[in-house]
């Protein structure tokens, strides 16, 4: 018998017999899927029932217990996304073309001054320059358009209930009751990111509690849908990290023709590096000053870094990556300067 022949009979002899056991397979997926859904439903269920009785029960009233049975549910994605963060990969160029992209420049300058007098309020009473506060609510939540989809309550419980980091997430979930028992949002309306990051300023519940504001003295400190409650809040959480109302961020710099090896840990004068050589990114000198900055070497990158100044490592405070940090400060200076 030709090959051919014979292959094309036995695929037919094959497909007809998963056309006949298709709904027997189909029955078995779905079964064996029921049970290990519902073996992890149990599981944390019972968890919850004994976590609601030993570490929630006696601390909060009859109401928030109800809510919390009501509300508490497993989230597997939660995990999925816990365990699997995906490596940054992104150049600095390639970070800086998506967060700080030519639209939302554009989108940047007019909030910046549709908002401008409110801003300026929030300036003159936390000592932050407004554009510092647009950048951030930019690159967070691309000026409060995502937030996250995740409810907050269970998600953290889920994260107590896989374990990983159980007792930073269990810290986390007692400052987010206590802003639901404060009256601030509702359960079913505290939404956020996958780890509990809320809001249009991204606050984790502990930063809630800690620099959260009511700017416009409603009672309520909703960062999820008041702009001046957003603004003020992230104002409030720089001023809290030391941050320097006389000075910027930092710049970016031509480091091609430094004339010495520098510590990109240890801070030095402008007026030190600028003898050293170090360049504006524009290749012209540097301005005289004595402030304190360090020098940021990039990778694959030979002939450009950044200065950081005080406040940049302020920006770090709020979210640890240098990349995050540059495209703040860089969005920053678009919304100023139309770099």
């Amino acid at each position: 018998m030709d090959n051919n022949i014979y292959n094309f009979e036995l695929f037919n002899k094959v497909s007809s017999f998963f056309k006949k056991f298709k709904i027997f397979f189909i029955f078995i997926f779905l079964f064996s899927f029921s049970l290990n859904y519902s073996f992890a439903d149990d599981k944390f269920k019972s968890f919850l029932n004994n976590f609601l009785n030993e570490k929630v029960s006696n601390k909060y009233d009859k109401t928030i217990i109800n809510d919390l049975k009501k509300n508490s549910y497993f989230i597997k994605r939660v995990v999925e996304l816990d365990r699997s963060q995906p490596e940054f990969t992104l150049s600095l160029n390639q970070y800086l073309n998506k967060a700080v992209s030519a639209n939302r420049i554009k989108k940047a300058k007019k909030l910046y001054k549709d908002n401008y007098s409110l801003l300026k309020k929030i300036e003159t009473y936390y000592k932050v320059q407004p554009r510092f506060i647009v950048a951030l609510w930019g690159i967070e939540t691309d000026f409060g358009r995502y937030t996250g989809s995740f409810k907050v309550i269970p998600s953290l419980l889920t994260l107590i209930y896989d374990g990983r980091r159980a007792k930073y997430f269990e810290k986390e979930f007692f400052y987010a009751l206590d802003i639901i028992k404060g009256g601030h949002v509702s359960m079913n309306s505290m939404y956020g990111s996958w780890a509990g990051a809320m809001g249009q300023c991204q606050f984790m519940p502990s930063s809630f509690v800690k620099y959260a504001q009511d700017w416009n003295k409603d009672g309520k400190k909703d960062i999820w849908k008041t702009k001046s409650d957003v603004f003020a809040s992230a104002a409030n959480y720089l001023k809290n990290t030391g941050w320097n109302y006389n000075q910027t961020w930092g710049r970016k710099v031509y480091i091609g023709k430094l004339s010495k090896k520098i510590d990109e840990n240890k801070k030095h004068k402008l007026s030190y590096l600028k003898q050293l050589n170090l360049l504006n990114f524009d290749k012209k000198p540097l301005p005289n000053s004595n402030i304190n900055a360090r020098i940021i070497f990039l990778k694959n990158e030979k002939d450009f870094g950044y200065l950081a100044y005080q406040n940049f490592d302020n920006i770090l405070k709020w979210n640890r990556s240098n990349y995050f940090a540059i495209a703040v400060g860089s969005l920053s200076d678009h919304i100023l300067y139309g770099k």
